[in-house]
């Protein structure tokens, strides 16, 4: 057994020696929880129903809202996949782990001012992910769609605590949403008389855009060009999707578990709003500015629903802002998994706000993608404290300052009004950069601003 392995597996050991720890000093059992994360690939924020969208079509998730509490202010970790998927298994920031771009990215300028970082290509194996915490609780667990943070046979599901992981899915992504349910509905049946995590990743609403031709139909007839959102075959996407999560719900509903289950259903980027592929862009994330690849709300901001019965209060709405790193240790404080004190965890449980028994202890959230993407975005980092908001391009060294609650489709940049409260900002990312050793690029001593730039398909970096 290499360093790592041993690591990795005394670090789970740890976990559950807590547990067992726990139960012989006498706490009293509990029913424990069970889990159902459902995440959407590049569903936007104003995607959803009742998030504002009166093109798509989504019933069961605008019902999922009316059961547990809508949060206004959900983020992803990132603007691309990868980085979110890792924050939620984690329950920390891209920027500790160093895996901040999608897996694996490598567009990059040919005549850049700045040079790549070098970055994380999977998720490490040494990191405790949440499936592995709560299998050493005796929980079953399940992942079953998209993973996105593996390199090759490294790093896969199975070696990063999923007991199964079914794999052979159909190669249209309309269909893929159909399969993946059907999958998950075969474990929650097999799981039912014991505490489980099924970690639902669909590929949907992922280009390339695929629907039914009736569905095609049924939103063509519906489209306005004018619109915001007019786009027949991802209008098709999102219905496929809400209807996997009504089958989702319908099954917890028939044996019985639906009240002792927590069901999050959330997204892992913004929606994407540019040319990128046929049939694109696929959504408008309006009012919000931009979309996927972008530090602008569009980029981060997602729709973000949690049912607890009897536990939130129903058709509740939260406005406090929350990330994809505080799954973690929000289910393992519903679980009653004592934390590792050896795992540095980035988020905060999310347990007080679903109780409405207090708020948050932190006062700020950070970001940070030193890359280019595919979508037309910079390298940067952004910070929201409160109403505030700072962007700081990498790239240029440009800071952008918006106060979201009067301006939340970041139209007027404050930070040359307010130069006082944009290097405040800028210092409070810095230091939080530093904090967690973020990985920063250097300036291009080759850098000619005459030349034109162009894109490259560059080589990957080492891993670090």
């Amino acid at each position: 057994m290499n360093r790592r392995s041993f690591l990795h597996q005394a670090a789970i050991a740890s976990l559950s020696a807590l547990g067992c720890a726990r139960r012989l000093a006498g706490a009293p059992p509990k029913p424990r929880p069970n889990f159902v994360f459902i995440l959407i690939d590049d569903m936007g924020w104003a995607d959803v129903g009742c998030y504002g969208s009166t093109f798509h079509e989504t019933p069961n998730i605008d019902r999922l809202a009316t059961q547990g509490m809508r949060f206004t202010d959900g983020y992803a970790a990132c603007p691309v996949c990868s980085p979110t998927r890792a924050s939620v298994m984690t329950g920390k920031y891209p920027a500790r782990l160093h895996l901040t771009n999608f897996l694996v990215g490598k567009r990059w300028p040919k005549n850049p001012p700045i040079l790549p970082v070098n970055w994380q290509l999977h998720l490490p194996l040494e990191e405790v992910t949440l499936a592995e915490a709560l299998q050493a609780a005796g929980y079953a667990t399940c992942h079953v769609g998209k993973w996105h943070l593996n390199e090759g046979k490294l790093s896969t599901p199975d070696q990063q605590g999923f007991q199964v992981c079914p794999t052979k899915m159909p190669n249209r992504t309309d269909k893929q949403a159909s399969a993946i349910t059907d999958e998950a509905l075969k474990f929650i049946e097999a799981s039912k008389d014991k505490p489980f995590f099924l970690y639902l990743c669909h590929q949907s609403v992922h280009i390339p855009l695929e629907a039914t031709e009736d569905l095609v139909a049924k939103y063509t007839a519906r489209a306005k060009p004018d619109a915001p959102q007019n786009n027949p075959l991802y209008a098709g996407m999102v219905e496929c999707v809400d209807a996997s999560v009504g089958r989702v719900m319908a099954k917890l509903d028939e044996l019985g578990i639906a009240g002792h289950t927590v069901l999050v259903f959330t997204s892992d980027n913004g929606g994407l709003s540019v040319k990128e592929g046929p049939n694109t862009p696929a959504t408008s994330n309006a009012p919000l500015r931009a979309g996927k690849g972008h530090l602008y709300e569009g980029g981060i901001r997602e729709p973000l629903i949690i049912r607890w019965p009897g536990v939130i209060q129903p058709g509740s709405t939260c406005s406090i802002p929350v990330c994809s790193q505080d799954f973690y240790p929000t289910f393992l404080e519903l679980a009653g998994v004592p934390a590792d004190p050896k795992h540095v965890v980035d988020g905060e449980s999310l347990v007080p706000l679903l109780k409405q028994a207090g708020g948050l202890q932190r006062d700020a959230l950070y970001w940070h993608y030193p890359h280019y993407s595919n979508q037309g975005g910079r390298p940067g980092g952004a910070v929201r404290q409160g109403d505030w908001k700072l962007i700081e391009f990498y790239d240029d060294g440009a800071l952008e300052l918006y106060n979201l609650k009067d301006d939340l489709g970041e139209a007027s940049n404050l930070a040359p009004k307010l130069p006082e409260k944009a290097a405040e900002l800028r210092k409070k990312l810095d230091d939080w950069r530093r904090a967690v050793g973020a990985q920063m690029p250097a300036r291009n001593p080759d850098y000619d601003p005459k030349l034109p730039s162009g894109w490259t398909e560059r080589p990957q970096p080492a891993p670090k």
